[in-house]
């Protein structure tokens, strides 16, 4: 068992050749109990979910709320027509991430990744790296693995709570798991993907949960489209040999004290930021009345 990243990267390197996806099993059995073939019938299930919600959430019907829905399908249409600023992979986890929070919106069936409003950056990260660098299915198994080891130590050291941290507890740790199991899988050393970790929640410090008539909709589906978009420059920076200055086990402390620090009506109770805008709150009128 390990409860810090620095464990996480030096248990993997000394016992496990850099797998971190094998630790992550070991792990899981020694928590659980559970043998390596129940393990990865489990893991099979989830790949399975988060395939099926990214080719369901490209549809363009509206949420019940009509909040959202439709703009994975405007997003896809843009990329087929070849000229987008952008490069095609993260535009693609862009569309992929916006495509299973809708899907969620629309009460369907998604993998929380760490949670239900942050669903879409871990299968829109899986599903463009697949393209990118040709995963095989053992490979993508292993992704997701990796993702929750070090979700793992997110989640006991810090949070993955919006209403305990805000946003950057649940799109943020949902971005930096999709950075650190990416830039394995693209070849790089645990201790890279550690960095990866370091530089999404960095840059997503203070990110409040802000939801517009409390429900995971507005803003959340663009923010995990910009939470895998972190992700790969993240992972192309670690990969780079770029290093953070803070230690990562530095950065999700900082993550723990600055959500506790927030005050409520930055923690998922639609009272502040974006939710308390006079359009949030005519939306929040028109869906539920006065």
């Amino acid at each position: 068992m390990f409860y810090s990243i620095k464990e996480l990267v030096q248990q993997a390197d000394l016992d496990f050749q850099g797998n971190v996806a094998e630790l992550m099993i070991r792990t899981e059995f020694e928590l659980t109990g559970r043998e390596r073939e129940e393990v990865l019938l489990l893991m099979e299930r989830n790949l399975e979910v988060m395939k099926s919600s990214v080719k369901l959430g490209l549809s363009e019907k509206k949420s019940r709320s009509g909040l959202t829905g439709g703009d994975a399908a405007k997003l896809d249409h843009y990329i087929k027509k070849g000229k987008t600023l952008s490069d095609f992979t993260v535009l693609s986890a862009a569309r992929n991430a916006i495509a299973v929070n809708e899907h969620n919106a629309k009460m369907g069936l998604v993998c929380a990744t760490p949670t239900a409003g942050s669903a879409g950056c871990l299968p829109a990260v899986l599903t463009a790296a697949i393209q990118k660098l040709n995963l095989t299915h053992e490979q993508q198994l292993d992704f997701l693995f990796a993702a929750g080891a070090f979700g793992l130590v997110i989640a006991n050291n810090a949070s993955i709570s919006g209403a305990e941290g805000g946003c950057q507890a649940e799109v943020g740790s949902a971005s930096a798991m999709s950075a650190a199991a990416l830039t394995l899988a693209a070849g790089g050393t645990p201790y890279q993907a550690s960095q990866a970790i370091a530089f999404v929640i960095k840059n997503m410090l203070g990110l409040i949960c802000d939801p517009v008539a409390g429900l995971v909709e507005v803003p959340c589906v663009k923010r995990n489209a910009m939470g895998a978009s972190f992700a790969f420059i993240a992972a192309d920076m670690a990969l780079a040999g770029i290093e953070s200055k803070i230690p990562v086990d530095e950065v999700i402390d900082a993550m723990y004290q600055v959500g506790s620090s927030l005050p409520t009506a930055f923690r998922e109770t639609a009272e502040g930021g974006l939710a308390a805008t006079p359009t949030g709150r005519r939306l929040q009128r028109e869906i539920f009345g006065e």
